[in-house]
């Protein structure tokens, strides 16, 4: 070990220059000392401050860990095998939070406070001694100033003898203060090398009793534990790469895709017209005030008889419409494609909503009008679908030539409407006759009736007449004429007409619904007029509710079969009968034409009214009869027979939306 340097106490009273040099030596070293004290004590504080924030970590951790078994994940709760181990886990760390907070009561008595305590009493009493050694040196200096200032000519022993004893007093202060300030400095020379090592010393001992205790608390307990962990991570790990090559190959696959999957409207699959459920964005269109709109994008799914939307970060959808016997039509907006309509059973709620492209709008309606028709309620709604969309498409495929024959060659007498197959001693078997039996195949289907504005004219002069596309006429049916003691009025909305085989049949009135609602869904036609259907004694008529017009008239004479629909009861159809004069017959061969309606109320109420107008119409003939009549039927105040309330309102005034969608 180097010697030691030292300052001499017997030249302290001589105080000379070469003393007082040497001093300062040793007042440079000791300011040096104080520096890197401060500093060293800084960082013991920072690194003892970090293993009392371990223990607090610690702590925290331990009862994290614990807390994953409380966690309510949206995916379901955690692993069993997980939780138990990170308990495992939360035990072993709260070991250990034993032992860091162990260690930092250890650092905190062998390292920090001895440290503190040698700047505290050794460095600070250095200080102290340095300015009373400055005092004192000042006070001797000042002594001898004035006593070196004494006169030579006129002396007084008095004030001599009082300088001489300051100057002895203010020097064995001097050198009583300097002696001490040099005895502290030789001694801090020795106490620095203590107040260096000691603090380290009691660092490193409590480092190793903390890695003592935690081999002997924690490694013999987890020698079992650790390779455990570490298999399951490791089998979580070939799950996870396993999982992320598929997700790999499955993300190459979906990139090499063409580029049309994502241009809009290029979709070349087929429409599927079969759906009972759908999902997809729309656009919805909403009033921002009195003629201004705005148009939003949502997420659209179908669940159930209901239409759903959700927004965008929205957690779940809320009902928007309920579909059940609601409307879906197509409509035109001026500055967007591929619109289309939904209005509730009671017209009251409608919206309008847009698809991305052709084929989604397609199937968009297609299979909200299934669900209108409530075909996911059965027990196998999508055989069900399937087996519709199968019957329209064969509803409205005409049977060629071939197909015929191929089919046994059916009479030829079939061609003519109203014709019937016999043979000549061949007796057959009574069966429910066939499609072609009652409707000729490729039959053209009328979806409106139209009013030309000629007719319109005509209809608002006096003794208007009107020619139906089938041969009925209205001559005999006009308001001026009208004075039969029934008259009921519904709304109804025109789904089509055709011409049918027979007249005295309700099948044929059935068919003709069937290939009527089948060419509307394949044809996606769904767009319908409102009208008002007048009954009275002696005609049927439809009349338009906004102009009061009628569009198509028939005697009650040649409605020859009506009947409403056997399970949509809203559905009702009537044939009428008429004469063909195309043979050059003078009374004309008979013809028919069967014509579909939907009607905001049961069909059944209508055909009651019908029958009852047959009634009225054939008691006529007979005033016994009428009488009979008038008696078993109540009578209204204008002498009308007394049926339920027309649900139309105000049938003079009209009101009623012009277009509507119907169920077909």
């Amino acid at each position: 070990m180097p010697a030691v340097h030292t300052l001499l106490l017997e030249e302290a009273l001589q105080d000379s220059p070469q003393t007082r040099s040497l001093l300062s030596v040793f007042e440079e070293d000791a300011g040096t000392l104080t520096d890197y004290t401060n500093q060293l004590l800084q960082s013991m504080q920072r690194v003892y401050g970090a293993q009392s924030e371990m223990g607090l970590a610690t702590e925290q951790l331990s009862r994290q860990l614990l807390e994953y078994e409380k966690q309510n994940f949206a995916l379901g709760k955690g692993d069993e095998e997980v939780i138990s181990t990170l308990q495992q886990f939360a035990k072993t760390v709260g070991e250990l939070n034993t032992l860091h907070s162990e260690l930092a009561t250890q650092m905190a008595d062998r390292m920090i406070f001895p440290m503190i305590q040698f700047r505290e009493k050794d460095l600070t009493e250095i200080s102290t001694l340095r300015e009373i050694f400055g005092i004192a040196s000042d006070e001797h200096e000042a002594a001898m100033v004035k006593y070196s200032r004494l006169p030579k000519k006129k002396e007084n022993e008095k004030v001599k003898a009082e300088l001489v004893g300051e100057v002895a007093y203010s020097r064995r202060k001097q050198h009583q203060a300097s002696m001490q300030y040099y005895c502290a400095l030789n001694a801090l020379q020795y106490r620095k090398r203590v107040a260096m090592l000691e603090p380290m010393l009691g660092y490193t001992q409590a480092q190793i009793n903390f890695y003592k205790k935690g081999i002997d608390l924690v490694s013999k307990k987890m020698d079992s534990f650790l390779p455990s962990v570490s298999s399951m991570t490791q089998n979580i790990q070939a799950q996870l790469d396993s999982e992320a090559e598929a997700m790999r190959m499955t993300q190459r696959e979906l990139l090499s895709m063409e580029d049309t999957v994502y241009m809009p409207d290029r979709d070349p699959a087929p429409v599927n017209r079969t759906l009972i459920q759908k999902a997809g964005y729309l656009n919805i269109r909403n009033k921002t005030g009195l003629v201004t709109t705005a148009w939003d994008r949502l997420y659209f799914f179908t669940q159930g008889g209901n239409l759903m939307c959700q927004p965008r970060g929205a957690v779940a959808g809320g009902m928007v419409l309920d579909l059940d016997n609601s409307s879906v039509m197509a409509v035109e907006c001026e500055d967007r494609r591929y619109c289309f309509q939904i209005t509730s059973p009671n017209g009251k709620t409608s919206m309008i909503l847009q698809a991305e492209s052709k084929r989604e709008y397609e199937e968009w309606i297609c299979t909200l009008n299934n669900i209108s028709r409530q075909i996911y309620l059965t027990d196998n709604p999508e055989a069900v679908a399937i087996r519709l969309n199968q019957t329209a498409i064969q509803a409205v495929t005409p049977i060629t030539s071939f197909e015929k024959r191929g089919e046994g060659s059916p009479n030829p007498d079939r061609a003519k409407p109203g014709g019937m197959q016999c043979s000549s001693g061949a007796s057959h078997k009574t069966s429910a006759p066939e499609p072609e039996d009652l409707i000729v195949p490729g039959t053209p289907i009328q979806f409106d009736i139209m009013l030309p504005a000629s007719e319109f004219q005509d209809q608002n002069r006096a003794g208007g007449r009107r020619t139906n596309p089938f041969g009925e006429t209205d001559t005999d049916c006009s308001p001026e004429s009208d004075d039969s003691l029934l008259q009921q009025v519904f709304a109804v909305r025109f789904l089509g007409s055709m011409a049918v085989r027979s007249g005295q049949t309700q099948e044929v009135i059935y068919e003709a619904m069937r290939q009527v609602l089948a060419a509307r869904a394949i044809h996606n036609i769904f767009r319908t007029t409102e009208s008002h259907l007048m009954v009275t004694s002696s005609c049927l008529r439809l009349i338009d509710p906004q102009t009061q017009v009628t569009r198509i008239g028939f005697q009650l004479q040649e409605v020859t079969q009506f009947v409403a629909h056997q399970e949509n009861g809203r559905l009702i159809g009537f044939v009428v009968e008429g004469r063909d004069w195309s043979e050059g017959d003078e009374e004309g061969e008979p013809s028919f034409s069967a014509f579909v309606f939907e009607s905001n109320t049961e069909g059944e109420k209508i055909c009651y009214t019908i029958s009852l107008g047959k009634d009225i119409m054939e008691a006529k003939k007979d005033p016994e009869a009428l009488v009979q009549l008038l008696k078993n039927m109540p009578l209204t105040n204008e002498g009308k027979f007394l049926l339920l309330d027309s649900e139309t309102g105000n049938t003079a005034n009209g009101g009623a939306p012009d277009e509507e969608e119907s169920e077909a």
